[in-house]
């Protein structure tokens, strides 16, 4: 049962750093074009050789 002391305050801890990491990844632009790369894939950019 004194587990639970330690696991109950790593898991809040845990919690927060992942809250933190998805709150950065907001901030930094992460999710604002989500349809783009996903198009960007199917556009055939290939040129053929002049050779």
């Amino acid at each position: 049962m004194d587990i639970v002391y330690l696991l109950i305050p790593l898991s809040v801890v845990l919690v927060f750093f992942i809250g933190m990491a998805f709150w950065w990844s907001l901030r930094g632009g992460q999710f604002d074009d989500l349809e783009g790369p996903a198009h960007r894939i199917l556009m055939d950019d290939d040129k053929p050789d002049a050779g």
